[in-house]
């Protein structure tokens, strides 16, 4: 499963679903939540559980972003969309582990019942949206077994906070959110699972988004949130290794695995080490290359 692109589509919108299942997205996240008015949540339930459905038909995985356990909608969110077609859930507003090990708890016999294979369904968490979120970043490891993935957010951590902007004037994040960013970060390399990027408002603004998974990619990010489907080849691009790229680290691994009583050797003129090795095996997987 890559999870490079993870674009957003309304759990009730029809027109958008159809045109997200043609961006490239290597994920559409059907989404319940916050793009779902009350009125609309039920309809939305079905409307996605049709569109699981298809599919057979989409080449992106499929994942719901389900309500929040304080909402009293999970279990109703879940007995809807666990079903063949499904790879996943999305978690927002998370406090800790506890919450994904009750989720999957809600999980396990829903998917018993849909004849799917345990642990089919796996779950990614938005885990920085409440103050709560903040402190508990080191319980995802170790990570439950369904776990993939965790990507962070700002505005609802935000508004928790009674913040009255969470961006520079130049557009950069407040000190608290690069604070958010950098633990959401640290807690996926730690736990062993995908640290994915949260989303770029600016949807017309394809080189301010450039520009920003360029320096995510840099920091350790594998992937990105889209909010429309213009930003999906942007993303997709930034966060595919270049050719040159998989060449070095595939020298890399070749290199040790023919000296492997080795701590450093030189490649290419610059003496390479162990952490150099693992950033190689990172990249050969990104690229969805095996070693």
């Amino acid at each position: 499963m890559r999870l490079r692109s993870l674009l957003f589509v309304p759990g009730d919108s029809e027109r958008k679903f159809a045109k997200g299942r043609s961006t490239g997205a290597d994920v559409l996240i059907l989404d319940l939540e916050d793009a779902v008015a009350p009125s609309m949540k039920a309809a939305a339930r079905g409307s996605v559980a049709a569109w699981l459905g298809e599919a057979g038909d989409v080449e992106a995985s499929l994942f719901v972003r389900i309500n929040p356990l304080d909402t009293g909608l999970t279990a109703d969110d879940l007995a809807a969309v666990v079903r063949p077609g499904l790879a996943g859930i999305l978690v927002p507003k998370a406090n800790n582990a506890h919450d994904i090990a009750t989720i999957a708890a809600m999980i396990d016999p829903l998917e018993a019942a849909a004849g799917m294979a345990p642990g089919m369904v796996k779950i990614m968490v938005v885990a920085t949206e409440t103050p709560q979120a903040m402190f508990a970043l080191g319980s995802y490891t170790p990570p439950h077994p369904r776990l993939v993935g965790l990507t962070w957010g700002a505005e609802d951590l935000a508004a928790a906070i009674g913040a009255t902007d969470n961006k520079e004037a130049d557009g950069q994040w407040t000190e608290p959110y690069r604070l958010a960013r950098s633990l959401c970060l640290f807690a996926a390399a730690s736990a062993g699972v995908v640290p994915i990027d949260t989303l770029y408002a600016d949807f017309r603004d394809a080189e301010g988004l450039e520009a920003e998974c360029r320096r995510a990619r840099r920091d350790g990010f594998l992937g990105r949130i889209a909010i429309h489907p213009d930003q999906v080849e942007v993303i997709n691009r930034c966060f595919t290794p270049s050719d040159e790229e998989i060449a070095h680290a595939r020298r890399i691994v070749d290199a040790f695995a023919a000296n492997p009583d080795a701590g450093t050797l030189g490649i290419d003129g610059k003496m390479v080490d162990i952490p150099h090795l693992k950033a190689a095996h990172k990249i050969l997987a990104a690229a969805g290359v095996l070693p």
